[in-house]
């Protein structure tokens, strides 16, 4: 699920689901959370960067595993909880992960592959890195405190119609609003994240954990506050008409159909 290389007091965490895009599943999001949380606890990790196997960095959340908890049978079981896959002990690790961490944006960057890019101190991408948040098209909401993040750090218009429209941005797009800190070459970007990585690294931890406290200080219980809203109104559209059949298209490949949908 994850490949961890540890080096120069830098954690290299590589999501390793290729064939699914690195779709986080339930393995993925306990996996990635675990290796934040021993890095955190290592005297020898001074900075964590992220990065995607192959041509993806995250294609968000695995939509077949949604399906089955959008499944009404499944939902009544779980009342609509994400929390026994994973995806809010992920969150919670990244939210108060308390040293720099990195991320290198190698290829797209769909739902969560972007969402969760807010809660990285730099993010580096590729070129040909693409940015896209489906939520609305899913007949779902944003999650991830992606509701504050990304008006934060994109401004609050260009974080509108990518929320709004779920159209694709490109690396250069991504540049200019601030959610990419800086471009690199596909084939340069591992090697220049992990050269400003061991940079960082040479500083005490001491130093870098309490810089990074206060640099959350101001925005990380509105960011909080965020995402417990966004997860009550999720849970309520899990499932509901407009989700399924999204889902549903996504699975069959074909375009979903919103019209007449019963108000279940």
């Amino acid at each position: 699920m994850i490949k961890v290389d540890d080096a120069d007091r830098v954690r290299l965490i590589t999501f390793d689901r290729p064939e699914a895009r690195n779709a986080f599943n339930a393995d993925l999001y306990l996996a990635v959370a675990d290796a934040l949380g021993e890095a955190d606890q290592r005297d020898d990790i001074a900075v964590v960067v992220l990065t995607g196997e192959g041509s993806a960095y995250s294609a968000g959340q695995d939509l077949a595993e949604m399906g089955r908890l959008s499944d009404p049978a499944t939902r009544a079981e779980t009342a609509g909880e994400r929390a026994p896959h994973g995806f809010q002990r992920f969150i919670g690790a990244l939210e108060v992960f308390p040293k720099p961490l990195v991320a290198a944006v190698n290829g797209v960057a769909v739902g969560l592959g972007t969402t969760m890019l807010p809660y990285c101190d730099l993010v580096l991408a590729s070129t040909s890195a693409r940015f896209r948040l489906p939520f609305a098209s899913l007949g779902v909401v944003p999650e991830a405190g992606s509701t504050f993040n990304l008006p934060a750090v994109m401004g609050r218009q260009a974080a509108a119609h990518v929320f709004f429209t779920a159209d694709w941005m490109d690396a250069r797009e991504a540049a200019e609003c601030g959610l990419v800190w800086r471009l690199c070459e596909p084939e340069q970007l591992v090697a220049e994240a992990l050269e400003v990585a061991r940079a960082i690294a040479r500083m005490p931890i001491a130093s870098l954990v309490e810089t990074k406290r206060l640099l959350l200080a101001t925005r990380q219980d509105a960011a909080h506050a965020a995402r417990m809203r966004e997860e009550e109104v999720f849970k309520s559209l899990t499932g509901a008409p407009a989700n399924r059949e999204a889902i549903a298209a996504f699975l069959e490949k074909r375009e979903p159909d919103f019209t007449n949908l019963s108000k279940e």
